[in-house]
């Protein structure tokens, strides 16, 4: 034993050498762990995935200069894949351009004097876009002099020095994402996510015209009219808009469940959160409590409430380089006010105020209050006994396979990769148990059709065991703050029953929880329809024309396998289905979606008037007889 010990200790000294330590060169590092720099990758299916952080990345440097006061347009042009950014700020001094978009930890905003308050403060962001590009192209304008310089995958590839040039001062930026197997294969830009992407930033930064292949945004009343966008139901009173120096909040109350916030720093989206929501959502229950002076609960204040702030803060901390978190305590590095007591102190001041100048507004948030306080103690034993029950089962949930790493980890560098699956039968959730990566994805398994949350009273949803499990399950049972997985997966059979459940589920996570589907956390897993294969080669088909395709791929010898439900396909076979080759259909919801009036129709009761709808649409598909 002790010579194979020794045997052991020599191989590994062999081969950890002075070979074995690495210098990475320029950009070399964020093409070999680009994770690191922008989070996922992705081919652009969601607005997460990485091709729209390195739009944002150029983005944020031609915000910054208006936000010093320096460019009121941007245009941005999308074309066969790659990216234009066109700002009119002071553009990049020449003598540094190529070393502002190529060493590491270069740029003009670690000076508080040049950029006060600024998103991007690391000296990162456009570096990674360049190094993550396989074609990038950056040109300053200043004062009649320009410089041109041109990289392939990070590396220079020419540069024009300075030169004369016409044009107006400002900075050009054009890229192409690498499609390379390793980074973004197959990728494809969808227009309404970059929309919502250059909305938001129009809101945050009222007077900046941004102009997208023609199509122009532009917000005149700021969070105001991100509000106005973002519900789904009208407001009860007249949105409440509020603005300081360096704090802007707007609020109201719709008739809806839960609460929700948007919230930004320095106009980063900062989706998860952070220091300054917490101390707003606290600052308002406690705001609106004292000004009524009566013994209210603040879940019966929160209720219904919509609300967003965006404030700016100097050095801001972030918790990840995506920047979707805030982690600031303080407004300045040197210390000073803390984050907390800044927006805390505003709403008092300001929402008070407000709040004693508009009794109409006053009247119809108390009785909103009100209702929402009986509705409450209506079913208080009913929700106590719930989340008893919930935390009874909750570490032996024989519902729920979980995994290590979730969403609101306090450290770790895989929760955006969080996801739970919620299945059909046991079937169908053996098959994704066997198959998932036990490091972030999670299974919860429904026992057949869950409970119809439309047709039934809240007493009876909060009385349904398998319903509270699964909120205890994604820890949403109080509010979204603790939410347990980033991506809520709904993976049914692709066949009627398939559909029935999944409808029910949208139903109970609208009607309950709208704001997981407004932040865009619940999902559709796809999964193929058909397998065609002969001895050499294997496609996997999720719709009739990949199945055509594949069939004149390998000819008339192709075998052909229909998949009926999720616990037909083998665990060897599923891994890749929910793993590289995932495809998810993101559940979006928007204002214009009068999703009450379609889930009425298709969950409701009207049974004739959906049955006459069904029998003068339906359509009958003939299986081919093989």
């Amino acid at each position: 034993m002790a010579e194979l010990d020794l045997n052991i200790e020599q191989s590994s000294s062999v081969e950890y050498g002075d070979d074995s330590i690495k210098h990475l060169e320029g950009l070399e590092h964020v093409r070999l762990r680009p994770g690191m720099y922008i989070g996922k990758l992705g081919d652009g299916s969601h607005s997460d995935d990485g091709i729209y952080v390195l739009l944002k990345e150029v983005i944020d440097n031609s915000i910054d200069e208006f936000r010093m006061g320096i460019g009121k347009q941007i245009d941005i042009t999308l074309e066969d894949g790659a990216i234009t950014v066109r700002d009119y700020g002071r553009g990049i001094p020449l003598g540094k351009v190529t070393e502002c978009v190529s060493i590491m930890n270069t740029g003009g905003k670690y000076d508080n004097k040049a950029f006060h308050k600024s998103v991007g403060l690391n000296g990162v962001g456009t570096k990674a876009v360049n190094a993550l590009s396989s074609e990038f192209k950056v040109q300053s304008f200043r004062d009649g002099k320009t410089r041109i310089a041109t990289f392939e995958k990070g590396i220079l590839t020419s540069d024009t020095d300075i030169i004369d040039g016409e044009g107006v001062n400002g900075t050009m930026v054009y890229f192409r994402p690498d499609n390379d197997p390793k980074l973004f294969a197959n990728y494809k830009y969808r227009e309404e996510i970059i929309e919502t992407m250059l909305r938001n930033y129009t809101y945050l930064n009222t007077g900046l015209s941004i102009l997208f292949n023609g199509k122009k945004f532009y917000s005149r009343n700021g969070l105001l009219d991100l509000l106005n966008e973002a519900m789904t139901e009208d407001a009860l009173y007249p949105i409440i808009h509020l603005k300081g120096e360096d704090i802007e909040i707007a609020l109201t109350h719709c008739n809806q469940n839960g609460d929700e916030y948007y919230s930004f720093v320095n106009g980063q989206h900062t989706t998860q959160g952070g220091t300054h929501q917490a101390a707003y959502k606290e600052a308002i229950g406690k705001t609106i409590k004292e000004f009524y002076d009566k013994d209210m609960e603040l879940a019966d204040i929160r209720a219904g409430l919509v609300a967003a702030i965006a404030i700016n803060v100097e050095e801001p901390v972030f918790e990840s380089q995506t920047k979707t978190k805030l982690g600031s305590r303080d407004m300045s590095p040197e210390g000073g006010i803390s984050v907390n007591k800044f927006v805390n102190d505003f709403v008092k001041q300001e929402l008070d105020n407000y709040l004693h100048k508009h009794s109409d507004t006053v009247d119809i948030l108390l009785k909103k209050i009100q209702d929402a306080e009986r509705e409450r103690k209506a079913i208080a034993g009913v929700t106590k006994a719930a989340r008893e029950r919930a935390k009874k089962v909750n570490l032996l949930n024989k519902k729920l396979r979980d995994c290590r790493v979730h969403y609101n980890d306090v450290k770790g560098d895989q929760q955006e990769e969080s996801a739970i699956f919620i299945t059909e039968g046991d079937s169908a959730s053996g098959s994704i148990t066997k198959s998932r990566d036990v490091n972030t994805q999670a299974v919860f398994s429904l026992r057949g059709k869950p409970l119809n949350s439309y047709t039934k009273t809240r007493k009876d949803v909060y009385e349904n065991e398998e319903l509270s499990l699964l909120k205890a399950a994604l820890n949403i049972e109080e509010d979204m703050d603790g939410l347990r997985y980033n991506k809520v997966i709904i993976a049914t059979d692709a066949d009627v029953d398939g559909m029935h459940i999944r409808l029910l589920m949208l139903t109970f996570f609208l009607l309950y929880h709208p704001e997981l589907v407004k932040k865009g956390h619940v999902y559709i897993l796809q999964t193929p329809l058909f397998r065609v294969r002969d001895k050499n080669q294997t496609f996997y088909c999720y719709n009739d024309e990949e199945r055509e395709n594949a069939i004149k791929k390998i000819g008339a010898k192709a075998e052909i396998t229909r998949f009926k439900g999720l616990g037909e396909i083998s665990p060897d076979e599923f891994k890749h289905f929910i793993g590289k080759d995932i495809r998810l259909d993101q559940v979006t919801l928007r204002k214009e979606d009068v999703y009450m009036g379609m889930l009425n129709f298709y969950m409701g009761k009207n049974t004739a008037e959906r049955q006459d709808f069904i029998i003068n649409n339906l359509v009958i598909e003939e299986d081919d007889v093989d």
